[in-house]
């Protein structure tokens, strides 16, 4: 049976930060949602600082959640203000909050008076933020940002069953796949992980009311699969937009080709009301066609696995590949694949898999290339290619430094674990 390893915390740096600007003039504060100010409060002034601006617990309070029809003026009336009461709150509201964003099944607490008057109402916008509404005249609202945790994690999970299941039972936030997919898609076939493969992680992780909102930063990671690591280092000091690189210094981050074959001219582009030249229908043409001489080596425009290989119709001998969880391709009209392709094949970025024909709905020879983004059709002609630019020799020494430090980060924590075992021995 595979082994599970627990996440383990490898240091908690605790603060209670506030997010939004916390004023307060005789219990109440002037703040704006958008652009708000960051405000630290430490723990111990909690005690003397309410931090929502009032006194709750003096106040009766009721929780509710935002009904589906429910909109401002009635979901404040329900709560028993007139309709010119909730008319002045909204005006009064308006600069900074829009009146039209509740959201269904949001929270809500209402706070009354012991003569049962509302007073204040704490609606929760996200998992992190809540929005104060002073209910009595002159009217007023502030942004109240809850404490949040921010700490350093280290995980290490081998895959038994599926990556889900098994960060759940090491006690890992599923966010964390979300970061590892973004990191690795150009390397890692996310949906064929296989049993024995493991992720070892440095990261950062949010916390708020107990839970986690956030996996801010992945610092290094170790992919292994059949008995090879892949690492992944984070390294944001060189200008281009990529902060993650492999043990080599080159970019996580692989490029398309620019085109998947040497052709003669683009014959038709990318279209959603295109005339079909054999049907003579305008429908859309979701591809871009490349005109070529027939037997031209078709290559794929980047790593990854054959999810098809068939005569689709008017599509006639077809391809498809899917390049990473993002990305997907397909190549129609063909005249033949390449030999030795088989379903559920790994080709490499230049790969021939099949050569330019008319098969299908076609009027000459020519190849119908298709991209498709997160299974949205996008124009190949447009597509951004992610840049692949290695580490500059300017920034090598830094790269090595900073990998070294995660490395012997994540070695000193396997010692740690495996140190227990030794002495059982011993």
């Amino acid at each position: 049976m595979q082994e599970i390893h627990m996440v383990k915390r490898l240091t908690s740096s605790t603060l209670v930060v506030l997010l939004g600007t916390l004023m307060f003039s005789c219990g109440r504060a002037d703040s704006s949602i958008e652009g708000a100010e960051v405000q630290e409060v430490h723990a111990e002034d909690t005690s003397e600082v309410n931090v929502l601006g009032f006194a709750p617990d003096s106040l009766r309070c009721v929780e509710g959640k935002v009904k589906s029809g429910q909109f401002f003026s009635n979901l404040f009336g329900a709560l028993g203000m007139s309709a010119q009461e909730a008319y002045n709150l909204a005006e009064a509201c308006d600069t900074v909050f829009n009146v039209k964003s509740l959201r269904v099944g949001n929270t809500y607490r209402a706070y009354y008076s012991s003569d049962g008057r509302l007073e204040y109402m704490v609606y929760d916008r996200d998992r992190m933020h809540c929005v104060v509404f002073d209910c009595t005249e002159p009217y007023d609202l502030w942004v109240y940002g809850k404490p949040v945790t921010r700490n350093e994690k280290y995980a290490d999970v081998t895959i038994s069953s599926s990556l889900w299941n098994d960060m759940l039972a090491a006690d890992v936030s599923p966010l964390l796949i979300l970061s590892l997919s973004d990191i690795y898609a150009w390397t890692v076939d996310f949906f064929g992980l296989q049993k024995g493969d493991r992720f070892r992680v440095l990261y950062q992780e949010t916390e708020c009311d107990g839970d986690v909102v956030s996996v801010d930063t992945v610092r290094y990671a170790v992919f292994t699969h059949a008995g090879q690591d892949f690492p992944a280092i984070m390294f944001d000091q060189q200008d281009g937009g990529n902060i993650w690189w492999n043990e080599k210094g080159e970019s996580m981050r692989k490029a398309f080709l620019k085109a998947p074959l040497k052709y003669s001219r683009i014959s038709s582009g990318f279209s959603y009301s295109r005339k079909h030249p054999v049907t003579r229908k305008v429908q859309p043409h979701t591809g871009v066609d490349y005109a070529a001489p027939k037997g031209t080596p078709v290559m794929t425009i980047g790593d990854g696995v054959i999810t098809s290989m068939k005569y689709e119709g008017a599509g006639g001998n077809t391809i498809r590949i899917r390049h990473n969880s993002v990305y997907s391709t397909a190549y129609l009209h063909l005249s033949g694949y390449a030999k030795g392709l088989k379903v559920g094949q790994r080709v490499r970025q230049g790969d021939v898999i099949g050569y330019v024909g008319s098969t299908g709905r076609s009027t000459g020879p020519h190849l119908d290339f298709r991209v498709w983004k997160n299974g949205t059709p996008i124009n190949p002609l447009k597509m951004e290619s992610p840049p692949a630019e290695p580490i500059k020799d300017s920034n090598k020494e830094a790269f090595a430094e900073t990998s070294a430090k995660y490395k012997a980060q994540i070695d000193s924590i396997q010692a740690y674990k495996v140190l227990p075992a030794l002495l059982e021995v011993l």
